[in-house]
């Protein structure tokens, strides 16, 4: 692994240290004044622990030690930020500790300090559980388009910060491909990141850019159990940073790749929506599915890599590696010409929402 790849995974190699049921409970009545039902739940880098309290239910968040302060606290102002301006928005609301504050360290002895939030728990189905139609795939890109409006004047120091899963960085992952053992499957996942270093990463510093929530993946959206066409729930906002305004949608689109009678034609029915309430400029149009094929590679490197690191976790990091390498298998039937006309004639032909 090179120095540049190891210095950005430095925090997805870090395992967070385990706190016992009892600990998360101390914290949650103590400090928040929430006292109820604890049970943990998956997470990638950080321990999150869903509390239910009567009737209402929380998600409690303590920090990877390996997480910077100035990273937290990016996180915690983009909900702030958030929740004042589109506060119809359904992303998760921060809950106070009982002295006003948002954010508490927790100081366990010979552990490094760690950060510890409360979040309001949004009740729906992850969108990986229901079987999507059209109307919500429109809704989750106009929903996408919305978010990316609320986030347009959020600024914070830590934007610039470094992630692995940044499309910026994508050139990077190119040393984990050696984790897929299949030579065909690696081989086009290489091809994929010749033609982004070709066409869009020159491009990418000319583009629309501020912070994006940049991990728009079906576990990470919920949808109104009493309504499959609705969106309930935007989360995990753990992969902000600040990059181009398209790579946002081209995240979320990435998942959208469904069976059809075009490659493209469910990612499609997304992105057109988001087309109607924030606009594409042609430039972005034109490398939208070098950058959608590029977070699919993304997925197969880094998550085959963590999962030869911790095995004990594999099922949760390869959970949106199956999808991934059938998305990028059915789209290498297209030319990027192709692509580009297609997804450019959608926009076109989308009406407003």
């Amino acid at each position: 692994m090179t120095k540049q790849i190891s210095d950005i995974a430095s925090l997805l190699d870090t395992a967070s240290p385990a706190l016992t049921l009892d600990e998360v409970d101390g914290v949650a009545r103590d400090v928040f004044g929430l006292t109820g039902r604890i049970s943990e739940l998956a997470g990638e880098r950080d321990r999150n622990f869903h509390l239910q309290v009567g009737d209402e239910h929380y998600v409690l968040k303590v920090s990877n030690p390996a997480e910077s302060r100035e990273v937290i606290d990016f996180q915690t102002r983009a909900l702030l930020h958030i929740a004042q301006v589109n506060p119809n928005l359904p992303v998760p609301r921060l809950v106070p500790t009982r002295a006003g504050a948002a954010e508490w360290v927790l100081a366990l002895e010979n552990e490094t300090p760690r950060i510890v939030r409360v979040l309001s728990f949004l009740q729906g189905v992850p969108f990986h559980r229901v079987s999507a139609g059209p109307a919500l795939r429109r809704n989750l890109g106009a929903e996408t388009a919305r978010l990316d409006l609320a986030m347009r004047g959020f600024f914070h120091p830590a934007a610039g910060h470094e992630l692995m899963w940044d499309l910026k960085h994508a050139s990077r992952v190119r040393d984990l491909l050696v984790h897929v053992q299949d030579r065909a499957r690696r081989t086009l996942a290489q091809g994929y990141l010749d033609t982004f270093e070709a066409h869009a990463l020159p491009k990418l510093p000319r583009l629309r850019a501020q912070v994006i929530h940049n991990d728009l993946n079906p576990h990470n959206v919920l949808v109104s159990p009493d309504d499959h066409s609705r969106i309930a729930g935007i989360i995990d906002f753990g992969d902000m940073v600040h990059a181009p305004l398209i790579n946002n949608l081209a995240v979320a689109a990435a998942y959208q790749l469904r069976s059809g009678s075009h490659p493209l034609e469910t990612a499609a029915e997304m992105i057109s929506a988001y087309h109607c309430v924030l606009p594409l400029e042609p430039e972005e149009l034109d490398i939208l599915f070098d950058l959608i094929m590029t977070r699919m590679v993304l997925t197969v490197a880094i998550s085959g890599w963590r999962a030869a690191r911790y095995p004990e976790n594999a099922t949760y990091i390869l959970r949106n590696s199956p999808q991934a390498w059938a998305g990028l298998a059915r789209c290498s039937e297209l030319s990027r010409t192709d692509a580009q006309i297609y997804l450019r004639r959608a926009c076109q032909t989308e009406r407003s929402i």
